[in-house]
């Protein structure tokens, strides 16, 4: 059974960190394009980072030099490390899979998602 789980979300104030996780099972995590997206109330999803399967990432805009995201193929994990936070990051944030060869580009139709973990930013 093919599982992401999303952890590490929280409360923080402008300008803190956390670490977002999340845990794959029931498919081979390496050879695939892993992404992390967010949602808000009354927004679109959006996209913010991809790793591929070399570990090359890419990242919006709205977070380049903030967020960080890598992952841990012994530990079937991929992190979003997140610093700098400001309040418009406060959103749903989960975790997708796609055993796509096309990993990066402005798109948030992955076939695999996690549940999602709740980050909430206050100024």
């Amino acid at each position: 059974q093919v599982r992401l789980v999303e952890s590490g979300g929280g409360s923080v104030q402008s300008g803190g960190s956390l670490r977002l996780s999340c845990v794959a099972s029931g498919y081979t995590f390496n050879t695939y394009c892993m992404g992390w997206f967010r949602q808000s109330p009354g927004k679109g999803r959006e996209r913010i980072a991809t790793i591929d399967s070399d570990s090359s990432t890419d990242y919006a805009d709205s977070v380049k030099g903030r967020f960080t995201d890598s992952k841990d193929n012994a530990k079937n994990t991929l992190y979003l490390q997140m610093n700098a936070l400001k309040p418009e990051d406060t959103a749903m944030y989960y975790c997708a899979a796609d055993p796509t060869d096309y990993c990066h580009g402005v798109r948030t139709d992955f076939p695999i998602w996690g549940q999602g973990t709740q980050v909430t930013v206050s100024s």
